[in-house]
């Protein structure tokens, strides 16, 4: 034993009631990008999905995460030129892309990066379109007091059941308010996406799209390799999104529950690990989707020349919650 990654989750149903837990449940978390399909929820509601046409790709996109893989940039830069807008607008910042192969590329084609690269540019084009469809000024969207963040953050609290203006807030790394709120009101708001039964009818078809765009385009949420892709592509009825600092959230649509989880210090090499034994557990995956995930289940940790030096492995506890 070398590390030890300590954290929590929760898994609830969309009652609230926690039907699954370890650590605290209650223990307040920035969200981070795991309650990226949450904020995306206005972007249907207000019509402006629609409005634009906007598919799968883009809606995925909208909830995503994206590694900066020629793909997702083409993406997004299309997006944004159907609403009349370039990579300028985005307020999210630059990234470089996050796969070896995409961030090789772009250094041996001396691409000049713009902001669309960012992981979080798809969110981006998506509080954009919202306010061009509803007639709100571009500029300064990010900031807590511009409707396009009133929208979201309305959308937050009834998802979650928080008082998010009794919350502290902090920035994400891509400049939009985060709200620190306890695991199990986040795993309340995934599950409210994965039984929106309780939910107001344009709410609801808004969830059931965005799960929609999320299972048919997983490639879109994230990118190659990433854990997110992966499990979506193996086991279909499952839709995970990971956030920075150690987050990940699931909603299940078959089991009709939601999933947050916090590693205390940030691992994702932990998070990732948890959060594919927690759905195990859950009985999202065959034996055939599980032989799959093995890269996560059973990461395995080599040496700089390749060969195999050992391997992360969740504990006791975690398996038998």
């Amino acid at each position: 034993m070398e590390s030890r990654h300590r954290g929590a989750f929760a898994v609830v149903d969309a009652s609230g009631s926690v039907v699954r837990s370890a650590g605290d449940p209650l223990m307040a978390i920035y969200p981070r990008s795991a309650a990226k399909p949450l904020q995306a929820l206005p972007l249907i509601e207000t019509g402006a999905a629609d409005r634009f046409g906007l598919t799968d790709k883009e809606l995925a996109l909208a909830c995503a995460s994206h590694k900066g893989e020629p793909a997702h940039i083409e993406a997004v830069a299309a997006w944004l030129a159907r609403i009349g807008l370039s990579p300028a607008a985005l307020e999210c910042g630059i990234q470089p892309p996050r796969t070896q192969e995409a961030a090789r590329n772009a250094i041996l084609a001396r691409l000049e990066l713009n902001a669309a690269y960012h992981n979080c540019s798809g969110k981006h084009a998506g509080f954009l379109t919202a306010c061009i469809a509803c007639g709100d000024a571009p500029s300064g969207y990010i900031d807590p007091g511009h409707p396009a963040q009133r929208r979201v953050t309305q959308a937050l609290a009834g998802m979650t059941g928080c008082d998010l203006a009794a919350l502290p807030v902090g920035r994400d790394g891509c400049g939009i308010p985060t709200y620190r709120m306890p695991l199990q009101n986040l795993a309340l708001g995934m599950a409210r996406l994965a039984d929106p039964s309780r939910l107001p009818k344009a709410r609801a078809e808004a969830a059931e799209r965005l799960l929609r765009a999320m299972a048919a385009e997983p490639f879109y949420v994230n990118g190659t390799g990433g854990f997110t892709t992966e499990a979506m592509t193996a086991a279909p009825t499952v839709r995970v999104k990971g956030g920075a600092e150690g987050v990940y959230a699931a909603a299940l649509p078959s089991l009709g529950l939601g999933m947050a989880l916090k590693i205390d210090d940030g691992a994702m090499r932990a998070a990732e690990c948890a959060a594919a034994h927690i759905l195990l557990g859950l009985g999202c995956f065959s034996a055939a989707e599980e032989q799959r995930l093995q890269p996560f289940l059973a990461p395995v940790i080599a040496t700089d020349a390749g060969r195999d030096a050992g391997a992360i492995r969740p504990s006791l506890a975690l398996m038998q919650s």
